[in-house]
């Protein structure tokens, strides 16, 4: 394994402190462990907190400032946060109007959040979540019961803040958030695994002419491995298996494509040439495209599709003002 780190143990927390020290402006650590939450504090709006485990980065830290997450809870490496962590990432935003927790269909994360939720009650603390799972690559897995939330989650935040931004109501910000979970799609392709530091090896091999399709984001297995092809007609697998889940004819719709860490800019933007092209030709109306790094997969080499469909209020909400390290 080389990676440039001083110690596996210590991956998580000294990743945690890097970035604090790097965008003190908006983010500071609690004492409790990796939990990094707004430099300055929201008053009398919900407050959103979400998280799971270290290795998406810039998810999910670099998601928290004006206009999406007010905290970020990060577990080891692939790992779910403790439920103590979490409760006090919801104590430290809380605010009178709520908080709306943002959780990824991992069985150990909905557990956990659920557990920090039913802390926080006790405590006074209003408490709703949602659940993303916006994967159409797999249905169950080791890890999840139904499909795996992904990069899809990324539009969550930023939707979601926005709404808690204007001073909506808890219930209305998770309306607004399960709004978006309803209509947004995302599969996934590999071509080369990546290392979890605490494992010193490759959590999967692939031969050299060989890729994963609808592989998950901590290095799951997909649907099914393949010779590898050019970049076009792996869009034309996700695309066919995104558009075959929701009927986005006609519709305006939000593209992310989503690096897993080691895909180079030069192929996400090969890759969004042909998605760009393909919604064209199936009457989809792009409102705006995100390439780039949200979720990642530590190191992996691979991408991920997400198509998020829109009405007025969820293009008024994508679009409005957010300054957080990931997006500006």
């Amino acid at each position: 394994m080389k990676k440039f780190i001083n110690d596996a143990a210590l991956v998580e927390e000294q990743m945690i402190l890097g970035m604090v020290k790097a965008y003190p402006q908006y983010l500071k650590k609690l004492d409790c462990g990796n939990v990094v939450v707004r430099a300055h504090k929201k008053k009398d709006k919900v407050a959103l907190i979400s998280g799971g485990g270290s290795g998406h980065e810039p998810a999910h830290g670099g998601f928290v400032g004006m206009g999406m997450l007010d905290a970020a809870v990060a577990g080891a490496v692939f790992t779910s946060p403790t439920p103590d962590q979490i409760y006090e990432g919801i104590k430290a935003v809380a605010t009178d109007a709520g908080v709306l927790m943002v959780v990824k269909n991992y069985t150990g994360d909905i557990m956990n959040f659920e557990m920090a939720a039913e802390m926080a009650e006790m405590e006074g603390i209003e408490v709703k979540y949602v659940v993303t799972n916006d994967d159409v690559a797999v249905k169950d897995s080791l890890y999840t019961v139904g499909r795996r939330g992904v990069a899809g989650t990324v539009f969550v935040h930023k939707i979601a803040g926005a709404m808690a931004e204007q001073g909506a109501s808890l219930s209305e910000v998770q309306e607004a958030a399960q709004k978006v979970i309803d209509q947004v799609r995302t599969m996934g392709a590999a071509i080369e695994p990546c290392t979890v530091p605490a494992a010193g090896k490759p959590g999967f091999e692939l031969a050299e002419n060989e890729m994963e399709i609808g592989i998950g984001i901590h290095g799951e297995p997909g649907t099914h491995r393949e010779s590898l092809k050019p970049a076009d007609e792996i869009v034309d697998l996700l695309l066919e298996q995104i558009l075959a889940d929701i009927d986005y004819t006609g519709s305006e719709v939000a593209v992310m494509i989503n690096g897993a860490g080691a895909t180079p800019l030069m192929e996400l933007f090969i890759i969004n040439n042909h998605v760009a092209d393909v919604l064209k030709e199936k009457n989809i109306h792009v409102h705006k495209t995100f390439v780039g790094e949200y979720m990642t997969s530590i190191e992996m080499q691979g991408f991920s599709i997400s198509l998020l469909r829109l009405d007025d209020q969820l293009k008024e909400l994508l679009d409005a003002p957010a300054d957080t390290p990931a997006w500006r």
